[in-house]
């Protein structure tokens, strides 16, 4: 009776283990209740510092090429919404940056009858816990004037990383990410050039 109580448990306790609970993509924004999104038409990408050096020099969910591939998403965007790129004299500045935390998620029964534990569980013992790490990533852009440096608006989105993600999953994913952070910008140009303004409720 021990050993079944012990398959079933240990059984169990992998199920939960295999299935982390994925964090849905969440997106908010903030906007400069002045700003006037009519007088933008054109728009330049603006170098910055990675904000975790470490991760940007030993992952691949913040290296360079992930810096690269968001700036071009973001890039992609604007154009569709009618912006023009002019990096010698734009009327905003956009910056993008990221950002990363690690939460722990819980498993098993600590405590509740016979369970098996060994490698990330620890010793045999009387039941089974275990705290599995998962990255968090916030993604933020920002859209300032170039002239006085002000900050008219702001997207984020908040997601789960997935360290071993192939390149072409990585890219998907940033794509995705991006476009959901603009649906939330407060405007479109026209290719007439007219402003059209949209909700971003």
């Amino acid at each position: 009776m021990t050993s079944l109580a012990r398959i079933v448990t240990f059984s169990a306790t992998v199920a939960l283990l295999s299935s982390a609970p994925a964090l849905a993509q969440k997106v908010t924004y903030d906007v400069h209740r002045s700003a006037d999104f009519a007088q933008i038409r054109t728009f330049s990408i603006k170098e910055t510092p990675p904000e975790d050096l470490k991760a940007s020099k030993t992952t691949a969910y913040d290296s360079p090429i992930v810096k690269q591939n968001t700036d071009a998403a973001v890039a992609a965007q604007l154009k569709a919404r009618g912006l023009t790129r002019d990096d010698v004299n734009p009327d905003v500045y956009v910056t993008t940056r990221r950002s990363f935390q690690t939460e722990y998620y819980g498993y098993g029964w600590p405590g509740w009858g016979y369970g098996y534990g060994y490698g990330y569980w620890g010793a045999y013992g009387y039941g089974s816990y275990y705290l599995e790490p998962q990255v968090v990533g916030t993604l933020v852009v920002d859209i300032n004037d170039a002239k006085t440096g002000e900050l008219l608006w702001r997207g984020l989105s908040e997601r789960d990383m997935h360290p071993t993600s192939s390149p072409e999953h990585r890219l998907k994913r940033i794509n995705r990410e991006v476009s959901k952070i603009f649906n939330k910008y407060p405007g479109i140009v026209s290719t007439s050039g007219s402003y059209i303004p949209t909700t971003t409720d």
